[in-house]
């Protein structure tokens, strides 16, 4: 059997979508038999080259044209067909939401939420279009749809009338943390004590509200650190923060190394995670893995996902919020009751296992 993956957006992007995609392949690769074969496509103008290594996997790039005409084609005239850049597959997956036209193999799509449909307000215009456009075709012409967590997939038979033997629920996985972790290379400003996030600045990741609940904590004395690029709509964060009566405290990091990634998630008091809608949510297990207490919403896939392990919070209250989170920061014993409980679970995730399920639905083909 050969499996064909369109590896796009790993080349285009660090996270989210992109971050799947790479851990994915490494681990498909590895757990691939003899027999079968792994092939990744990619369309490389800019000679930018790979990203990351896939031992045992063939790559295919094209070199002649940008992807994004092709792209623009796909669009709005269903044409040329994926298949004749990437070759022949038995089998071919495509992680980013859209299945583009082909004219032979099974396809396979991973849908990682459907936010654009439930809160298209939140969702860059460009992006919401584009996937409002062509998900209903993708749904009906894909011989398989993987979502990534139950929620995710209880959406798609919903919103999208998808038959329910046609969709997988496959939680991701996450990278274990490191035994003997690496300083990194960000140096704090302070030694203060700090409350952390990450997530790109978008609406969807509610860091206004977070810098809400950052100001009524009055008798916290430390910082709000949040890791992310900005996204769309970022600006109203940003104004968000000269507003704060705080806003000496408040840092914004953008994008950081894995390696201060992990410093922050197991050196801030508390992870705290408010965001509207996910159809996963790396960043709390992570923190989990690392034994830090986890604050989160209480929405999208984030129950099934933390479980537990995590203090889930309902609404969007500010207040409500201070008023839970204001004992915590004052009791070491009670964080670390809740953070106890966060290296187990987390173990529950792993790309060996998401990488084995996704190779059984390629074979079910």
């Amino acid at each position: 059997m050969r499996v064909c993956i369109d590896i796009q957006s790993a080349i285009a992007q660090r996270a989210g979508v992109g971050r799947y995609t790479k851990l994915l392949v490494e681990h498909l690769a590895a757990a691939r038999v003899p027999a079968d074969e792994l092939a990744l496509f990619y369309f490389d103008f800019k000679r930018h080259g790979i990203p990351f290594p896939a031992p045992g996997a063939s790559q295919r790039a094209c070199r002649w044209l940008p992807g994004r005409f092709i792209q623009k084609a796909w669009k709005t005239i269903g044409w040329p067909p994926f298949d004749r850049f990437a070759g022949n597959a038995d089998v071919f997956h495509f992680p980013n939401f859209i299945r583009p036209p082909l004219t032979r193999g099974k396809s396979v799509v991973t849908i990682h939420d459907l936010a654009f449909l439930r809160m298209p307000e939140t969702i860059e215009q460009k992006n919401y279009h584009y996937l409002k456009s062509c998900i209903r075709e993708t749904v009906e012409k894909s011989d398989a749809i993987i979502a990534v967590s139950e929620f995710t997939r209880k959406e798609i038979i919903e919103l999208l009338g998808v038959a329910p033997e046609k969709v997988f629920a496959i939680h991701s996985g996450i990278e274990p943390p490191k035994t003997k972790p690496e300083t990194g290379n960000l140096k704090p400003e302070s030694e203060a004590p700090f409350l952390f996030t990450v997530g790109t600045l978008e609406p969807r990741k509610n860091y206004s509200f977070l810098i809400d609940v950052f100001d009524r904590l009055e008798n916290f004395e430390g910082e709000l650190v949040i890791a992310g690029g900005r996204g769309w709509k970022f600006e109203p964060v940003l104004e968000r923060i000269a507003k704060s009566p705080r806003r000496e405290r408040i840092r914004i990091l953008d994008f950081v190394s894995d390696d201060d990634l992990d410093r922050l998630y197991r050196t801030c008091s508390l992870f705290i995670f408010p965001s509207l809608y996910e159809g996963f949510g790396f960043p709390p297990l992570e923190a989990m893995a690392r034994g830090t207490p986890v604050v989160s919403a209480a929405t999208g896939s984030l129950p099934e996902v933390l479980g537990d392990s995590a203090m889930l919070i309902e609404n969007f209250d500010a207040g409500n919020w201070a008023e839970k989170i204001s004992p915590l920061l004052a009791d070491e014993a009670a964080r670390k009751k809740i953070a106890a409980r966060g290296p187990q679970h987390s173990r529950k995730f792993t790309w060996q296992e998401t990488a084995r399920k996704t190779w059984e639905i390629y074979k079910s083909l």
